[in-house]
């Protein structure tokens, strides 16, 4: 059964990759940036944003780029970002991360699928017991994520503080592993 939501999926590539040696977004000549834009298109995200800091690149159509300005303040700054630039006719945001690019639209269509069944409309992968992207929110949430949304913490917080947040198991599609080091 098709979706009856509008769901805007969110790459979260702002960052500095410090740890990594260079900006994320620039990794493997940009693959994983596309690895990125293609699970959420092809999970089911009507739009797809691309947040962008340290290194503003081109994105790869149908992703368009969002600038996070104040990027150096952390994930939370993207995260804000992203979620304020998501069209007017979301139902939902998919957060993911350009730094977990095994993650594919399975994942993505999977979360969304149990977010928009769910009544609280939060839903998270977990890889293994371990949670992880996508992270998908219904729109009524967002004021309040983005009320508490500081340093480089992300959702993180308000996810935790919930608990109707649906866990899906996305084990077998993949690792779901942030890639922090080269």
């Amino acid at each position: 059964m098709a979706q009856a939501f509008w769901a805007s999926g969110i790459v979260l590539a702002a960052g500095a990759g410090t740890r990594f040696g260079m900006p994320k977004v620039l990794a493997a000549d940009g693959e994983w940036l596309r690895a990125s834009i293609e699970a959420l298109r092809g999970g089911g995200c009507r739009e797809v944003l691309v947040v962008l800091g340290a290194a503003v690149v081109d994105v790869p159509a149908p992703a368009q780029a969002v600038v996070a300005e104040d990027w150096a303040d952390g994930l939370s700054a993207s995260v804000r970002a992203g979620v304020l630039a998501a069209h007017e006719s979301a139902d939902f945001v998919a957060l993911t991360t350009v730094d977990t690019p095994d993650v594919g639209a399975a994942a993505v269509r999977r979360v969304l699928a149990a977010g928009g069944e769910s009544a609280s409309g939060l839903a998270r992968a977990s890889y293994h017991g371990r949670p992880g992207h996508p992270v998908v929110m219904a729109r009524r949430h967002w004021p309040a994520l983005l009320a508490v949304l500081t340093g480089d913490d992300g959702a993180g917080p308000f996810l935790r503080g919930r608990p109707d947040v649906v866990s899906v198991e996305c084990g077998d599609l993949s690792t779901g592993r942030d890639i922090d080091q080269r």
